[in-house]
């Protein structure tokens, strides 16, 4: 099936519940950003985290029910469920990551883990793009451009995490270390599941151009 036979006029709703489910994730993101860099009312942000997440699998749910039920969709099955998948799991590990935060009462919030943060926000803002132009054909370069820099990101997010823990290991504080790199360790996978978003994207082009 080409590009030009995917915008079936019922069946757009696919297209609209994929951007709500990455818009959910770049809230979330977002959410996590102010979290650590305005650390205060950890608990509050923790639990609007948690909102922000539960949002997402009711989409995950949402469109799980759909492509049961619908038997032609403009993305093939199995792209659509693993691309709802991977923006899942970059929500879960942000969830996971703020939840740690509160439950293992860190106090503050080291300047490279903002920098992750960070990093992450640029790469969720990457795949949104990206998710929003897979109904035109005629953004494929666009696309491509952002599945490259969200590559660059991950790969950005990778130095960062390994240099920060290192970092941590030099510390006296056995205790800590381990629970701040349990957080970083979450984050970098959830920059590392953009990266995975991407290739999915990548994937439906090819097979469908």
């Amino acid at each position: 099936m080409g590009f030009k036979e995917w915008i079936i006029p019922q069946e757009k709703h696919f297209f609209e519940m994929l951007e709500e489910q990455a818009d959910i994730v770049l809230e979330g993101t977002e959410m996590l950003l102010d979290l650590v860099t305005n650390y205060d009312n950890v608990e509050e942000k923790r639990d609007r985290m948690k909102k922000i997440e539960s949002r997402g699998d009711n989409v995950v749910h949402h469109i799980s029910e759909e492509l049961n039920k619908t038997f032609v969709i403009p993305i093939d099955h199995d792209d659509m469920s693993k691309l709802t998948s991977r923006l899942d799991d970059i929500l879960d590990y942000m969830e996971a990551a703020s939840h740690r935060m509160w439950s293992y009462e860190i106090k503050r919030i080291p300047p490279d883990m903002v920098r992750l943060v960070e990093v992450l926000v640029a790469s969720v803002k990457e795949v949104n793009h990206a998710v929003k132009d897979l109904k035109n054909f005629r953004k494929k370069n666009e696309i491509a451009q952002h599945c490259v820099e969200i590559n660059r990101l991950e790969n950005l997010g990778d130095e960062i995490t390994h240099a920060a823990v290192a970092s941590l290991f030099k510390s006296g504080d056995v205790l800590e270390v381990v629970k701040l790199k349990e957080i970083y360790e979450h984050l970098e996978i959830a920059t590392d599941k953009c990266e995975d978003a991407a290739d999915v994207i990548k994937d439906i082009f090819i097979k469908n151009s």
